[in-house]
């Protein structure tokens, strides 16, 4: 509380709301009491202005391009940490010790494994079935699996089921290309780092050996630090929403995963990639930037700008840097689809337009070129930011679930249908 507070005047009554401050960024006012003492709700569409909850996990600034982790900036962690270490930060609260790793690392690594009926569990999806409908429907189906970590008022329970699905999700994710492309799945290996271990069991085969490219395994770990977690977007507040009924941890991350599904969220860097192809080749950027610019003109160019951000996107420019170590690594240099990607990224960099609108490349534009350099389809792109996701979610959920002030989710509405009105028998309609 600051002590401070705002009048509302409705009709005759005037009522003082109290303010609340975080620790950084703007205050809040709390409404708790609006309708109690004035019979009126707020209205709010998309929940734009609302704080939905206290939290201590990450803050954006989006107006100046600031991301923080339990108050570490987004660019140190992914410079300078691994995936598991940001994991353990999310999920703890503060950076792991040596020691404090070395057995987070362990236990992950050795909760890879899935169980063996899930492999067959596969089988019931069409050949052709989209990745993402198969990640909602095997992870949701997790707790068909490990009864045991489905009691949410036991904290050790929590935090297995937690582990559990950090752990997992890169088998089920890799099992789900793997099913896709019609290939045999590949076991993980636990002499290999988290990404590591991912890349291997997504393109290695049985007939020969796979080694790790280290500089593409790098690659691969910081996308997924940057994916991590981004404070309540859709799907957190999916995540949340549904833990609010006391619904298993598992149940609420697949919740999580359907609606990270839309082309408005996780589908963005797939739409970014789709709209490279359209545009084809770099002689016809100039006819599609004028429709960009043209306001009567639905056609949007995906991947720039951001919902939260009015600045430079800060884990844009860290992906940048990666999308162009993978480039070189990989020795692409004739891809028409990347020479588009890369006129584009000089012209919403250097043409006033874009910089007037602050319409600068963002992670997805980047996060789609990489992927693709490294080798993952398009239907793919979404099943990595789940797989990312996912302890963002599960740090989220656990706040939610140890969080005193928490009740079930229910908004409210403005209805703007029929009145009230007596029912007519059919015979007289």
């Amino acid at each position: 509380m600051t002590g401070t507070s705002a009048g509302v005047s409705i009709g005759d009554k005037t009522i003082e709301l109290p303010t609340r401050s975080g620790t950084i960024g703007p205050d809040v006012i709390d409404i708790g009491t609006l309708y109690k003492n004035t019979g009126a709700f707020t209205y709010d569409p998309g929940f734009t202005s609302t704080a939905s909850c206290e939290s201590k996990i990450t803050y954006i600034d989006g107006d100046e391009g600031v991301l923080l982790h339990r108050g570490y900036p987004i660019e140190q962690l992914a410079e300078h940490g691994d995936f598991l270490e940001v994991c353990y930060l999310l999920l703890y609260g503060e950076l792991p010790t040596k020691a404090q790793k070395d057995d987070f690392d362990y236990r992950v690594t050795h909760h890879t494994m899935v169980h063996e009926q899930m492999s067959r569990f596969f089988t019931g999806f069409r050949r052709d079935a989209h990745p993402m409908a198969v990640m909602c429907g095997c992870v949701g189906a997790l707790s068909a699996f490990y009864h045991d970590s489905t009691d949410i008022t036991d904290p050790h329970q929590r935090m297995v089921a937690s582990l559990r699905m950090i752990a997992k999700m890169p088998t089920i994710a890799a099992m789900a290309y793997k099913y896709h492309i019609g290939q045999p799945f590949v076991y993980p290996k636990n002499d290999l780092d988290y990404a590591s271990n991912f890349l291997r069991m997504c393109f290695a085969v049985p007939c020969e050996d796979y080694v790790v490219n280290p500089v593409l395994s790098r690659a691969m770990d910081r996308i997924f630090i940057l994916h991590a977690d981004h404070e309540q977007n859709a799907s957190t507040s999916t995540v949340r929403l549904a833990g609010s009924s006391g619904a298993n941890p598992f149940a609420c991350i697949a919740a999580g995963i359907a609606c990270l599904w839309g082309p408005a969220h996780g589908g963005a860097n797939e739409a970014a990639l789709n709209m490279l192809a359209e545009i084809g080749s770099v002689e016809r950027i100039p006819e599609y930037v004028a429709k960009a610019k043209d306001k009567n003109d639905p056609f949007r160019l995906m991947g720039f700008g951001h919902r939260v951000y009015k600045n430079y996107d800060p884990r844009a420019r860290i992906m940048q840097k990666t999308t162009h170590e993978v480039l070189g690594e990989l020795g692409i240099k004739d891809d028409p689809m990347l020479e588009v990607a890369m006129e584009l990224e000089r012209i919403a960099l250097t043409d006033e337009y874009f910089i007037e609108k602050k319409l600068y490349p963002n992670i997805d534009f980047y996060s789609g070129i990489t992927l693709k350099a490294l080798g993952f389809p398009t239907t793919m792109f979404t099943v990595l930011f789940a797989l990312a996701r996912t302890v963002g979610w599960i740090a989220q959920w656990n706040e939610m679930i140890e969080d005193p002030e928490q009740r079930i989710g229910r908004p409210r509405q403005l209805y703007v249908g029929a009145p009230k009105r007596d029912y007519i028998p059919v015979s007289k309609r």
